[in-house]
């Protein structure tokens, strides 16, 4: 085998609860898979509110009405749901301190942590900053904080910041997106041959890796070729 892994690719957005809840189902059966150094997780970006205005004065509940039409009950046992869906994979959200911001800074901040192999760091800390620490999330110096906890220089994330280098990147992956028929995230490809819709239950990614896994492998020790016949002698001994 060379140094060639099998792809994974996981379209999600910072502000999806469920995004979080998948990520940590699928890296606990990542965990469980005896091939996860073959395994190569390639995170891309998904904008579930390209539009929206950073708001640090709204209240999740508030967001939930005015953008998604709900009532204030219906936001409440929302956010009830999702908490306690959250609570079962030790993800302890908190809806209260929750900052109502875009995340397509730090949709950047991902990309370029990707270029220094920091990228799955730099998504799971910035859900964590989102969804537990109540951090607002399109603030540079936020960004700078979280981006120095993982590992980047203080200098590069506020260039970044400054010259979106990787905007192209986010709306290449938005693109890919519509192409394969990504209609909600977390949406999970593998070898762009399989896909897992949505936070499924850590079995099921865990038998999409095996399955994905082994196909994959298959291919790369034993490639189809394409063959020219011509005059030869088989292992009998018979020549032709």
């Amino acid at each position: 085998m060379t140094n060639i892994k099998m792809k994974v690719e996981i379209w999600s957005d910072i502000m999806c609860p469920f995004c979080y809840i998948g990520k940590r189902k699928f890296d606990n059966a990542l965990e469980q898979f005896s091939q996860r150094d073959n395994i190569e997780v390639i995170w891309k970006s998904f904008d579930l509110a390209p539009g929206l205005k950073t708001d640090t004065s709204i209240h999740s509940v508030d967001f939930l009405q005015k953008h998604k039409g709900m009532s204030e009950a219906q936001a409440k046992q929302a956010i009830a749901r999702v908490t306690d869906f959250a609570k079962e994979t030790g993800l302890d959200y908190d809806y209260d301190k929750i900052v109502v911001a875009n995340t397509h800074r730090g949709h950047q901040l991902i990309h370029l942590a990707g270029q220094i192999g920091l990228q799955d760091a730099m998504k799971e800390r910035l859900l964590k900053a989102y969804f537990i620490e109540g951090r607002n999330v399109d603030d540079v110096e936020t960004l700078v904080d979280l981006g120095q906890e993982v590992g980047l220089e203080k200098e590069t994330i506020e260039s970044e910041l400054n010259e979106s280098q990787f905007a192209a990147h986010i709306e290449q992956d938005i693109a890919e997106a519509r192409n394969i028929g990504v209609n909600g995230v977390p949406f999970f490809v593998f070898d762009r041959k399989y896909a897992v819709s949505g936070a499924q239950p850590e079995e099921q990614f865990l038998n999409v890796l095996q399955k994905s896994y082994s196909e994959w492998y298959a291919k790369q020790d034993h490639p189809e070729l394409e063959v020219v016949q011509g005059t030869s002698c088989d292992v009998d001994g018979n020549c032709d």
